[in-house]
């Protein structure tokens, strides 16, 4: 395994992720809360193991980034959709765990209030992430500088 094999690994986690937190959000809405909080558990540690490897690739990279080769109009919807999700993902690093605690104390209308917003940020930032590696290293990728 080389430090281009990460991307991918990063891509896959993200995408389990979101299949997780689809299924938990199905699980709950027909009152299914210990498949529920499995699948949301589950996605919680992927999505765990995701930065960890995020981290140990952009620390491995060190000052190299990956390009986008796209032109034009996609240009710019990579921009939009990068410059959303990188904010969004630093607020889901206190959201999520935020959301977690009141679930596990019993404190389900605290956890419930909290999820409204947790959910839909989560899966953007979930769904995004893989859109991001896609569009780098699938549709456009233009190499690292």
């Amino acid at each position: 395994m080389t430090v281009h094999d990460i991307p991918p690994i990063e891509a896959t986690l993200n995408a389990i992720s979101t299949v997780l937190i689809t299924a938990g959000f199905i699980c709950i809405k027909r009152g299914n809360m210990r498949a529920h909080r499995a699948c949301m558990l589950t996605a919680a540690v992927t999505s765990a193991l995701f930065l960890v490897f995020y981290v140990a690739y952009h620390a491995l990279m060190r000052n190299l980034h990956a390009r986008f080769g796209g032109t034009g109009a996609i240009r710019w919807v990579y921009f939009v959709i990068l410059w959303t999700h990188i904010p969004l993902a630093g607020l889901i690093a206190f959201l999520v765990p935020r959301t977690f605690i009141y679930a596990l104390r019993g404190n389900f209308e605290r956890h419930k209030a909290w999820a409204r917003v947790t959910f839909p940020i989560w899966y953007y930032v979930s769904v995004t992430g893989v859109v991001v590696y896609l569009f780098l290293y699938v549709w456009w990728p233009a190499g690292v500088s």
